[in-house]
């Protein structure tokens, strides 16, 4: 069987996100996506709520490709997560030549970490490769429409938390 870890924030997960997921998928029997709850950043959503949103958003994904598809969190090095998870291969997505310059050179980190890892860059489908969790953030927090960006839980969830005071 081969093992996967796919890392991020996820705040919030967008369709960018789940098309790497998908994609994913099809060319790992298990894939783990690792939610970042790192305590020094500021997130709109706790790393339980990215979580449980996260395992409803891939649930049909799973279901579709037959797949195996785990969602954790996860507060160290990305390699360490792999490692715990039984991973051969860590997953990122690309949606640009920034995204690649960062992703290459933190590719490069984790390899010399754990040479026994391999790094698998997805190029993100042309129609998500605009999309980022941070502008989505940006335009929720403004009050405009996310709907585009997000599956109808998130932008539901957004809708909610910045109407709420927090």
């Amino acid at each position: 069987m081969t093992t996967a870890l796919y890392s991020g924030s996820f705040d919030p997960a967008t369709f960018g996100h789940l098309d790497v997921v998908r994609r994913a998928a099809r060319l790992f029997d298990r894939l783990v996506i690792a939610v970042g709850a790192h305590h020094s950043k500021s997130a709109v959503f706790t790393p339980e709520e990215r979580v449980e949103m996260l395992r409803a958003l891939v649930a049909p994904i799973a279901a579709e490709t037959g797949r195996t598809i785990e969602v954790a969190t996860f507060d160290g090095l990305v390699v360490d997560a792999a490692r715990a998870a039984g991973a051969g291969a860590i997953v990122r997505g690309l949606r640009s030549v920034t995204d690649f310059d960062y992703e290459v050179q933190m590719g490069g980190m984790n390899g010399a970490m754990a040479p026994e890892i391999d790094v698998v860059y997805l190029a993100a489908a042309a129609d998500v490769r605009h999309i980022a969790s941070s502008l989505v953030r940006q335009i929720a927090a403004l009050g405009g429409p996310v709907e585009a960006f997000v599956p109808a839980l998130v932008a539901e969830r957004l809708v909610d938390r910045y109407r709420t005071p927090r």
